[in-house]
């Protein structure tokens, strides 16, 4: 059997370790604060605001959640952002993915104050993570799945790796991330869309699934001995689970686990960790700030 690589637990050590980090920081007169900005009322989108608005307060963090009607004018938001980039108690700001459709979610990226930008999707931050530029705002989910592989010490230096999915939200910071020096993996990057996907699958030491497709990588698409990340969250319908549905990644575990040598579930393996790195770049913001250390 494969190793299963925990993400509830080694999120749980990072928060330990944000926590202790805040406390410092309120020692010295300053607490963190997250903004979360949350456009419509999306199920999913609602639970994760909520969530993060949780873990902001357990840590002892400032956090403000803000809800706007699906229906709010694009102008209206711009205007928020403008006074939370203002506001010296707010550090990090989040707009929650995806907006309505008549929101220009690139313009509020944009508009956001790259220092605060916690998501780490502002240009000024992709160029930065691509120049290997120690200042740039990093992605949680891709940050997430790096701490994942350190803290199980699986090797990445002359790794070979393979991410499936070029989203600028996942899979092309996750490729630049595993890319740079300190890292030293060589990088693959895949789509749905790649001839012969499954070959080029089967090449990588580390398999990263980031395409947002249930169970779409499955036993062909992975060598005997890979490490498996599984980045997706999918419901699909379950008339015996108790809410009908059931959470599923991109690969198909029951298939894939039996080859691996170690492997994230869905849930519990990168999702927890999204959270936690969104938690530690609003402190690391903070320290940019404030300039307390």
């Amino acid at each position: 059997m494969p190793a299963i690589i925990d993400g509830k637990q080694t999120a749980a050590r990072c928060l330990a370790e944000t926590a202790a980090d805040i406390a410092a920081l309120r020692v010295a007169g300053v607490t963190p604060g997250l903004a979360v900005v949350l456009i419509g009322e999306n199920p999913a989108s609602l639970a994760y605001v909520r969530s993060k608005d949780k873990t902001c307060r357990e840590l002892g963090m400032h956090s403000r959640k803000i809800e706007l009607p699906a229906d709010t004018p694009q102008d209206e938001v711009l205007r928020l952002i403008a006074e939370l980039n203002a506001d010296p108690a707010i550090h990090g700001i989040l707009v929650q993915s995806p907006p309505p459709p008549h929101i220009d979610e690139a313009a509020i990226v944009r508009a956001i104050d790259p220092r605060k930008d916690v998501d780490g999707f502002h240009p000024l931050n992709v160029a930065a993570l691509a120049m290997e530029d120690p200042s740039a705002m990093v992605p949680c989910t891709p940050l997430g799945c790096l701490e994942l592989l350190r803290a199980h010490d699986i090797a990445t230096a002359g790794a070979r790796a393979v991410v499936v999915g070029r989203s600028l939200i996942v899979g092309k910071p996750m490729a630049l991330l595993l890319l740079r020096k300190g890292t030293d993996a060589t990088v693959t990057v895949a789509h749905s869309r790649t001839a012969d996907l499954a070959a080029v699958c089967r090449e990588a030491d580390i398999l990263v699934a980031a395409l947002g497709r249930p169970n779409f990588l499955g036993a062909g698409h992975v060598r005997e001995g890979a490490v498996v990340i599984d980045v997706g969250i999918n419901r699909v319908d379950d008339p015996s689970a108790p809410r009908g549905y059931r959470l599923v990644g991109d690969v198909d575990f029951d298939a894939v686990a039996p080859k691996c040598r170690a492997i994230t579930p869905v849930p519990g393996g990168v999702g927890p960790m999204t959270i936690a790195m969104l938690m530690g770049n609003t402190v690391r913001a903070c320290r940019r700030i404030t300039g307390k250390c």
